[in-house]
């Protein structure tokens, strides 16, 4: 007996309200099987993926049957009225609704949590439900009874994928679209995950994701989006096959692209060298070249009753790059937005930046000048600013600003054109942010992040979103800078296949310990 035709898309397109975004599709997902959607940032598997999941302003549409010759058009889905998409997309999108509603400039106290998580859950339930969430199986099975009256904008990036998953769980949607699952997530919330992905018949689900390494046992059928085109469909046993074949050719292809970037990071390096105003430094930083980079000294912080870091006493040297590993929640961000700027309590602590206790008179551009950044929080401000031109982006790293507000310099485009081919978006310049997708723009990001060769680099989950040809570039380029004498580099990622070489150093936060962190050299 056939199978059922759960989802059947016959010569149709993807398009939103500009524009066609992929030609054509050819797709049907029977009952019993479990597709993986992949392929490379930019290649069309976010367009689908999205427009599955009833994406807004995203439609998949029949194309024209213009004459008797022309073929069949057909779009069936049994879960069109019933289907969840959780990716990292929709993560940013719910931040940035989230700081657009901030109302704390109004309140009393100047502190709008904004909506909780027990209130964004709850938003998906009938009200008869939403009583003792605690109690509910779904918020079990997910892990978040512990943070359900924590403001979503407060939360870390894990946490707020586990809350998006479990909205999605308990909406009783027949189909769950999970687009990079395992991103951003600790172990203990890997292991949640995947045992999910695994176990779980009903409901159906669409697994949408970039390492193989990571795709569990149960996927029988591989999709791929490249350029725009289906490239494959069928079996995941053929798919294996093909990949063996292009992992051959992709690895000659990385090691000249690895040459390129040694390249062009040494001249960029070279270049921000002769810019260098070594007195407007002193002046600011009249230790700067001797003391630490960073020095904490019984640091706490937190939000009434919650201690996110309790007596924290670190120092990051010159060149002593640091692994910062910790569980969702533990106060990683926290502790490098201590260190950007972006944490007003650091104010209330004795946190120095090249020798230079904060609130000494220094501004924040004073400091940016020395950093390069790549977090959540700034691709949410990015994101908000769309319109901003790629080859604007990365100038911007020279500048230290969201955006770009000034002339650029014949020098700065040269080299963000250089780095922007490098980085696969040769032609691509004018391009504007907010047409990319979550793995590209995150891309762009960090190429922002590396083009003036910083003192700091702070890398907060940096390959997020990235394909694993990607990844791989992002991965060589960090190690590059960890073997110069440049940059010094804090880097957070719960992967441990990112772990580079150069790390010798790792903080590791441990809520509920005492202390409730460890330092380790390697």
């Amino acid at each position: 007996m056939e199978s059922q035709n759960l989802i059947q898309i016959i010569n149709c397109r993807i398009e939103n309200s500009r524009s066609t975004l992929i030609q054509q599709i050819n797709w049907t997902m029977k009952e019993g099987e479990k597709w993986l959607v992949t392929g490379p940032n930019g290649g069309g598997k976010a367009d689908f993926l999205n427009a599955l999941g009833g994406q807004t302003g995203l439609k998949i549409v029949p194309n024209p049957c213009n004459n008797e010759n022309s073929p069949v058009s057909l779009y069936s889905n049994l879960f069109l009225q019933s289907t969840e998409i959780v990716s990292l997309e929709k993560a940013a999108r719910l931040i940035q609704e989230e700081r657009e509603n901030d109302e704390s400039d109004f309140m009393e106290d100047g502190v709008d949590i904004g909506r909780t998580g027990r209130v964004f859950i709850s938003e998906a339930l009938d009200p008869s439900q939403t009583e003792n969430l605690e109690n509910n199986p779904q918020i079990a099975l997910t892990g978040v009874q512990k943070i359900l009256d924590r403001g979503l904008k407060y939360m870390s990036t894990g946490e707020i994928r586990r809350t998006l998953l479990t909205r999605a769980l308990v909406s009783g949607k027949q189909l769950l679209v999970l687009s990079d699952p395992f991103a951003g997530l600790d172990a203990e919330s890997r292991h949640i995950i995947f045992d999910f992905v695994t176990k779980t018949t009903k409901p159906y689900i669409i697994l949408g994701m970039e390492r193989w390494n990571e795709i569990p046992d149960t996927i029988t059928n591989v999709l791929e989006f490249t350029d725009k085109k289906i490239s494959f469909c069928g079996p995941r046993s053929e798919y294996e096959k093909l990949l063996e074949q292009r992992n051959l050719m992709s690895q000659k292809i990385l090691e000249q692209e690895k040459e390129i970037f040694t390249q062009l990071y040494n001249i960029t390096r070279q270049e921000t060298a002769v810019t260098r105003d070594e007195k407007a430094d002193q002046a600011v930083f009249p230790n700067f070249e001797n003391a630490p980079l960073v020095q904490m000294t019984n640091v706490n912080v937190g939000w009434n009753d919650h201690k996110v870091l309790q007596n924290l006493t670190w120092t990051v040297e010159k060149g002593s790059h640091w692994l910062i590993r910790g569980p969702n929640g533990s106060g990683k961000t926290t502790l490098l937005e201590l260190i950007t700027g972006d944490n007003m309590q650091v104010f209330g602590n004795d946190v120095r930046l090249f020798g230079l206790k904060r609130g000494s008179g220094e501004t924040i551009w004073d400091i940016k000048k020395h950093l390069g950044i790549v977090s959540y929080r700034l691709h949410v401000e990015y994101r908000m600013l769309g319109g901003t031109s790629l080859q604007n982006v990365i100038i911007s790293g020279f500048r230290d600003s969201i955006g770009l507000y000034e002339p650029a310099k014949d020098t700065e485009i040269s080299l963000a054109n250089r780095w922007l081919s490098l980085g696969g978006f040769a032609g691509r310049e004018k391009e504007t942010f907010g047409s990319l997708s979550y793995g590209e723009q995150r891309a762009i990001l960090i190429l922002r992040a590396v083009v003036k060769c910083p003192s700091l680099l702070i890398l907060d989950e940096p390959c997020h979103g990235l394909d694993q040809n990607y990844r791989e570039k992002i991965l060589h380029l960090m190690l590059l800078i960890g073997q110069g004498n440049t940059t010094t580099m804090l880097h957070v990622t719960h992967d441990p296949t990112e772990f580079l070489s150069c790390e010798h150093n790792i903080l590791e936060l441990c809520p509920g310990c005492t202390p409730m962190y460890r330092i380790q050299q390697m």
